[in-house]
């Protein structure tokens, strides 16, 4: 207060700080599983949770793991082909070694679906996960006490999912839950047989993690240009 009445008495004023104009696009798939985001954030030493949302509905799974390698990404794609109710049609995920790799890709492969790995450095392409990640440890994880050893992080993990899916209203989906935002478009997942068709006809291959696959998709971009 004393800082702000001798600015005030010598009429200082404010510096302006201009925020610069972001170039991203907001944009949101309309078909639920057309394109699911994972990423993985630590919780605490030995405790990292893996996110997936869905672009369209919002819909998420969270699990917790002792360690982020490749076998826990494999075995968290179980469980969210378990728990969302429609087909996946693409996965999303950064450049972490995690899920950027051969095994990990076979198994997508095995459950007909699309690995489409973001531009390195551009976390904002991922921002849905991102965004979810941080939601999840200010309103959820702050509150708790994770230095108990008693706690079961999976199953609390698992009863803030099922409220944040059912119960918790979204800005971004006009207040709805993900839930209410999955019965308006319901009518519009595809089944099955028709994913797996396209699938094959993609002749989809596995995606080496260098930077010849930024060239590939440089290249592709320009023909679907032309």
């Amino acid at each position: 207060m004393t800082v702000w009445r001798i600015f005030s008495k010598h009429k200082v004023q404010p510096i302006l700080k201009r925020r610069k104009k972001s170039g991203y696009k907001r944009y949101s798939k309309e078909t639920p599983g057309d394109r699911v985001q994972i990423d993985v954030t630590k919780i605490k030493n030995k405790a990292y949770q893996f996110t997936a949302i869905d672009d369209c509905t919002r819909m998420k799974v969270i699990r917790i793991y002792p360690n982020k390698k490749a076998s826990s990404s494999i075995d968290f794609l179980g469980e969210v082909l378990n728990t969302l109710p429609f087909p996946i049609q693409h996965i999303q995920t950064d450049w972490g070694t995690e899920f950027f790799n051969d095994a990990f890709q076979y198994e997508l492969h095995e459950h007909f679906i699309k690995y489409r790995p973001i531009k390195p450095r551009s976390p904002h392409l991922n921002g849905k996960v991102e965004r979810t990640q941080q939601t999840d440890k200010s309103e959820f994880w702050f509150l708790l006490d994770l230095s108990e050893p008693t706690l079961d992080l999976n199953a609390l993990a698992i009863e803030w999912q099922d409220f944040y899916n059912n119960k918790r209203p979204h800005s971004s989906l006009n207040g709805k839950t993900p839930l209410e935002k999955l019965k308006d478009v319901e009518a519009l997942i595809p089944i099955q047989p028709d994913i797996t068709k396209e699938f094959w006809e993609s002749n989809e291959k596995i995606l080496t993690r260098n930077y010849e696959y930024l060239s590939y998709l440089k290249h592709k971009n320009k023909a679907l240009k032309k």
